[in-house]
Protein backbone atom coordinates (compact mmCIF):
# COMPACT_ATOMS: atom_id res chain seq x y z
CA UNK A 1 0.00 0.00 0.00
CA UNK A 2 1.32 3.45 -0.88
CA UNK A 3 2.15 5.85 1.91
CA UNK A 4 -0.35 8.57 2.70
CA UNK A 5 1.14 11.95 3.62
CA UNK A 6 -0.36 13.51 6.74
CA UNK A 7 0.64 16.47 8.81
CA UNK A 8 1.17 15.87 12.51
CA UNK A 9 -2.15 17.67 13.20
CA UNK A 10 -3.97 15.49 10.65
CA UNK A 11 -2.62 12.28 12.19
CA UNK A 12 -3.79 13.44 15.63
CA UNK A 13 -7.29 14.15 14.26
CA UNK A 14 -7.50 10.65 12.77
CA UNK A 15 -6.30 9.09 16.04
CA UNK A 16 -8.96 11.06 17.94
CA UNK A 17 -11.64 9.91 15.50
CA UNK A 18 -10.52 6.29 15.82
CA UNK A 19 -10.60 6.53 19.63
CA UNK A 20 -14.12 8.05 19.54
CA UNK A 21 -15.35 5.37 17.12
CA UNK A 22 -14.01 2.55 19.30
CA UNK A 23 -14.91 3.91 22.74
CA UNK A 24 -18.15 5.82 22.11
CA UNK A 25 -19.78 4.95 18.78
CA UNK A 26 -19.15 1.17 18.75
CA UNK A 27 -20.51 0.55 22.30
CA UNK A 28 -23.48 2.83 21.59
CA UNK A 29 -24.51 0.90 18.50
CA UNK A 30 -24.03 -2.45 20.26
CA UNK A 31 -26.45 -1.26 22.97
CA UNK A 32 -28.92 -0.12 20.30
CA UNK A 33 -28.78 -3.56 18.64
CA UNK A 34 -29.33 -5.29 22.00
CA UNK A 35 -32.34 -3.06 22.76
CA UNK A 36 -33.84 -3.69 19.32
CA UNK A 37 -33.32 -7.46 19.72
CA UNK A 38 -35.16 -7.33 23.04
CA UNK A 39 -38.24 -6.04 21.23
CA UNK A 40 -38.80 -9.44 19.63
CA UNK A 41 -39.44 -10.17 15.93
CA UNK A 42 -36.33 -9.03 14.01
CA UNK A 43 -37.82 -9.52 10.54
CA UNK A 44 -39.88 -6.33 10.74
CA UNK A 45 -37.82 -4.36 13.24
CA UNK A 46 -36.74 -1.07 11.64
CA UNK A 47 -34.68 -0.03 14.69
CA UNK A 48 -32.71 -3.28 14.49
CA UNK A 49 -32.02 -2.77 10.76
CA UNK A 50 -30.97 0.85 11.32
CA UNK A 51 -28.64 -0.14 14.17
CA UNK A 52 -27.08 -2.92 12.06
CA UNK A 53 -26.55 -0.48 9.18
CA UNK A 54 -24.94 2.00 11.58
CA UNK A 55 -22.73 -0.76 12.97
CA UNK A 56 -21.58 -1.63 9.45
CA UNK A 57 -20.73 2.00 8.77
CA UNK A 58 -18.80 2.37 12.05
CA UNK A 59 -16.83 -0.85 11.54
CA UNK A 60 -16.01 0.18 7.96
CA UNK A 61 -14.82 3.60 9.09
CA UNK A 62 -12.68 2.04 11.85
CA UNK A 63 -10.98 -0.17 9.24
CA UNK A 64 -10.51 2.79 6.90
CA UNK A 65 -8.96 5.02 9.58
CA UNK A 66 -6.71 2.20 10.86
CA UNK A 67 -5.55 1.56 7.30
CA UNK A 68 -4.76 5.22 6.72
CA UNK A 69 -2.86 5.50 9.98
CA UNK A 70 -0.83 2.37 9.26
CA UNK A 71 0.13 3.71 5.81
CA UNK A 72 0.65 7.28 7.00
CA UNK A 73 3.86 9.18 6.55
CA UNK A 74 3.50 11.80 9.28
CA UNK A 75 5.23 15.07 8.47
CA UNK A 76 5.74 17.83 11.01
CA UNK A 77 5.78 21.06 8.96
CA UNK A 78 7.73 22.90 11.68
CA UNK A 79 10.62 20.43 11.22
CA UNK A 80 10.84 20.97 7.44
CA UNK A 81 13.84 22.61 5.84
CA UNK A 82 12.94 22.85 2.17
CA UNK A 83 15.01 25.94 1.46
CA UNK A 84 12.00 28.16 0.78
CA UNK A 85 10.38 25.77 -1.71
CA UNK A 86 6.70 24.89 -1.55
CA UNK A 87 6.40 21.30 -0.29
CA UNK A 88 3.82 19.18 1.51
CA UNK A 89 2.97 20.85 4.83
CA UNK A 90 4.14 24.31 3.77
CA UNK A 91 1.97 27.36 4.35
CA UNK A 92 1.95 29.53 1.23
CA UNK A 93 0.91 33.16 0.88
CA UNK A 94 -0.38 33.93 -2.62
CA UNK A 95 -1.48 37.00 -4.51
CA UNK A 96 -3.87 36.71 -7.44
CA UNK A 97 -2.11 38.60 -10.24
CA UNK A 98 -5.39 39.71 -11.81
CA UNK A 99 -7.38 40.89 -8.77
CA UNK A 100 -4.60 41.49 -6.25
CA UNK A 101 -6.46 39.38 -3.66
CA UNK A 102 -4.22 37.64 -1.13
CA UNK A 103 -4.87 34.15 0.20
CA UNK A 104 -2.97 31.79 2.47
CA UNK A 105 -3.08 28.01 2.08
CA UNK A 106 -1.41 25.11 3.81
CA UNK A 107 -0.81 22.02 1.69
CA UNK A 108 -2.12 19.00 3.61
CA UNK A 109 -3.30 15.41 3.11
CA UNK A 110 -6.62 14.41 1.62
CA UNK A 111 -8.32 13.78 4.98
CA UNK A 112 -7.24 17.14 6.39
CA UNK A 113 -8.31 19.38 3.51
CA UNK A 114 -10.76 22.14 4.42
CA UNK A 115 -10.78 25.12 2.07
CA UNK A 116 -12.63 27.33 4.59
CA UNK A 117 -9.69 26.88 6.98
CA UNK A 118 -7.13 27.40 4.21
CA UNK A 119 -6.13 23.72 4.12
CA UNK A 120 -5.82 22.39 0.56
CA UNK A 121 -5.38 18.80 -0.59
CA UNK A 122 -1.89 17.95 -1.82
CA UNK A 123 -3.41 16.45 -4.99
CA UNK A 124 -5.58 19.48 -5.83
CA UNK A 125 -4.76 21.46 -8.99
CA UNK A 126 -3.56 24.50 -7.04
CA UNK A 127 -1.28 22.37 -4.82
CA UNK A 128 0.20 20.61 -7.83
CA UNK A 129 0.87 24.00 -9.44
CA UNK A 130 2.55 25.31 -6.27
CA UNK A 131 4.79 22.35 -5.35
CA UNK A 132 8.41 23.21 -6.06
CA UNK A 133 7.81 26.95 -6.45
CA UNK A 134 9.64 29.56 -4.36
CA UNK A 135 8.88 33.07 -3.16
CA UNK A 136 8.57 35.36 -6.19
CA UNK A 137 7.57 32.55 -8.59
CA UNK A 138 4.27 32.55 -10.47
CA UNK A 139 1.97 29.51 -10.46
CA UNK A 140 -0.63 28.99 -13.17
CA UNK A 141 -3.73 27.10 -12.09
CA UNK A 142 -6.46 25.87 -14.41
CA UNK A 143 -9.58 26.83 -12.42
CA UNK A 144 -13.21 26.24 -13.45
CA UNK A 145 -13.42 29.93 -14.39
CA UNK A 146 -10.30 29.77 -16.56
CA UNK A 147 -6.56 30.12 -16.08
CA UNK A 148 -5.54 31.89 -12.84
CA UNK A 149 -2.07 33.18 -12.08
CA UNK A 150 -0.81 33.48 -8.51
CA UNK A 151 2.43 34.98 -7.31
CA UNK A 152 4.03 33.17 -4.38
CA UNK A 153 4.46 35.96 -1.82
CA UNK A 154 5.73 33.84 1.07
CA UNK A 155 6.49 30.26 2.08
CA UNK A 156 6.47 29.23 5.75
CA UNK A 157 6.82 25.95 7.59
CA UNK A 158 4.57 26.18 10.66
Amino acid sequence: MATIPLTKRGAEKLKEELHRLKTVERPSVINAIAEARAQGDLSENAEYEAAKDRQGFIEGRIQEVEGKLSAAQVIDPSQLDAGGKVVFGATVDLEDEESGDRVTYQIVGEDEADLKQGLINVSSPISRALIGKEEGDTAEVQAPGGLRRYEVVGVRYL
